[in-house]
């Protein structure tokens, strides 16, 4: 690689100039030209990694969220440039499906003297209501009300506290999930999750089979008659897919539904769908963006073979 522009948010939960300086330090060591870019205002960062694009760079390196990284990909599909994302999140679940614990420095170093072997095409969903690009997955139900209620609060665990608060008094919805055509789903719904990364919120594993290049989304569809706590255990653990009333499934289109016709939650990257309807459908993008990964995105082909 010759050229690389790092993007970063400055309003993203844990950044600091000092980290994008030694993240830029670090790009050249290994790459001859590194420019920083700062966001300024919402989906500029689309417009930034577009014009990357444009300009013919060999990497972007998206420093913020899974929002940042997410804006980034709008910029970027369709494009050959490659992408590697820096965790400065409050949940960083695109990193942790593409590289768990690792510190992103050392996984970062290791891409950079290893491009090729590191690069998969990373598939993504369309959103059909509205075009809208998804990244690290989609949701209905208990999750999207949690990033609702944690508007309100403050700290880095914000979503995290109002999960548990919310768990106690959380009403499911009458719902309907089906995948290629062919109903999964049907009555009580807790949450229907769509994807995408293995990981949402950071910290839960609530699609622990998925494969990022496999031309298919992944789907989890828990039923109402769970208790949300619990399922909050179970997930972080990805040990709730054998459980009775949870679906796990497979496809290249998901429709989910509020079937009694009132808006459903939803959200998608964390963001909460501002003007939602009773359904959601979601289409795969196969392999629509170069992305710079490491082993921990093996895992979910490894549970499939087992």
């Amino acid at each position: 690689m010759r050229r690389v522009v790092i993007i970063a948010n400055p309003a993203a939960g844990t950044i600091t100039p000092a980290q994008v300086g030694e993240l830029r330090q670090l790009c050249r060591r290994r790459v001859g030209d590194v420019v920083v870019r700062w966001t300024a205002e919402p989906r500029h960062a689309t417009r930034l990694a577009a014009a990357a694009a444009a300009d013919g760079v060999d990497l972007v390196v998206s420093v913020g969220g899974d929002g940042t990284a997410r804006e980034i990909v709008h910029g970027l599909a369709g494009h050959r440039v490659s992408m590697f994302i820096v965790p400065a999140g409050t949940s960083n679940s695109c990193y942790r499906s593409f590289w768990g614990t690792l510190p992103w420095p050392e996984a970062l170093d290791g891409a950079l003297s290893d491009p090729a072997a590191r690069t998969r095409r990373l598939d993504l969903a369309s959103l059909a209501e509205t075009g809208d690009l998804v990244l690290s997955g989609a949701s209905t139900g208990f999750p999207p009300q949690a990033v609702h209620e944690a508007a309100g609060r403050s700290g880095p665990d914000r979503y995290h506290d109002a999960l548990a608060d919310l768990a106690t008094r959380f009403e499911p919805y009458p719902g309907r999930v089906c995948v290629d055509g062919t109903e999964v789903h049907k009555g009580p719904t807790m949450l229907a999750n769509i994807g995408g990364s293995r990981y949402r919120g950071g910290r839960f594993e609530v699609l622990p089979h998925s494969v990022i290049d496999d031309g298919l989304l992944d789907v989890c569809v828990i039923g109402g008659e769970h208790d949300p706590a619990e399922m909050l255990t179970l997930t972080a653990a990805g040990e709730h897919v054998t459980r009775p009333g949870v679906v796990y499934a497979r496809g290249r289109r998901v429709t989910v539904e509020r079937t009694d016709g009132r808006p459903v939650w939803f959200e998608h990257d964390g963001e909460l769908c501002p003007d939602p309807g009773p359904r959601f459908t979601l289409e795969v993008v196969p392999n629509a963006v170069p992305m710079l990964v490491g082993e921990a995105t093996d895992l979910g082909r490894r549970i499939r073979a087992a």
